[in-house]
């Protein structure tokens, strides 16, 4: 099966993103879920927010970097929504990754040094009138990047909520959380 670094969204390590991660590791795969707050996780995205804001964007995903430096260069990374700023980052710049899936945000390529590495197959996920992936740009970065490069997919799932994947949030859409592990999970099997 296939080996994952996962990092989680704004509001922290929640239950829901745990249990998503247990998921996965279900279906057979090696997971690892660093924890980026240090064990603080927030009620509300705002406060989340301001919180990575505090620490900073880029030793957020230095955080990142650092939670992957002991683990093979084979990993396929995947970030919620905060969490793709590391995620990303590893994808494009760490030697080796097997893939990369974006949950809820993309960054425009250029953010990491460049374009979209060849060979690295991406998948993005996002609401399509969620006010953050769709109204921010997020989900423009998204296209431009599946238009940039060879193996790349942007999935759209109806709806306005923003962390609709993780079960211990109030934006939780069971439908659409489900719909997204099934993709996942596919390909995680299609990179093993």
């Amino acid at each position: 099966m296939t080996e994952l670094l996962l990092f989680h969204h704004a509001q922290g390590l929640t239950p829901g993103m745990r249990d998503f991660a247990d998921g996965l590791r279900r279906a057979g795969h090696t997971v690892h879920l660093p924890d980026l707050y240090a064990g603080r996780v927030f009620d509300t995205l705002d406060d989340g927010v301001a919180h990575a804001g505090d620490i900073g964007f880029g030793e957020i995903i230095e955080r990142g970097r650092r939670a992957a430096e002991p683990l093979r260069p084979d990993l396929v990374y995947v970030g919620f929504s905060l969490g793709v700023l590391p995620a990303q980052a590893l994808a494009q710049t760490r030697p080796g990754a097997r893939g990369a899936v974006l949950c809820h945000a993309c960054v425009p390529p250029a953010e990491f040094g460049g374009d979209w590495p060849a060979g690295v197959p991406v998948r993005i996920h996002g609401m399509d009138a969620d006010p953050f992936f769709a109204g921010e740009g997020d989900v423009d970065a998204a296209r431009a990047l599946v238009a940039s490069t060879s193996d790349a997919e942007l999935f759209l799932y109806a709806g306005d909520r923003h962390l609709f994947t993780d079960s211990s949030l109030p934006d939780f859409d069971p439908d659409a959380a489900a719909l997204l592990t099934e993709r996942l999970l596919h390909f995680l099997d299609q990179v093993a």
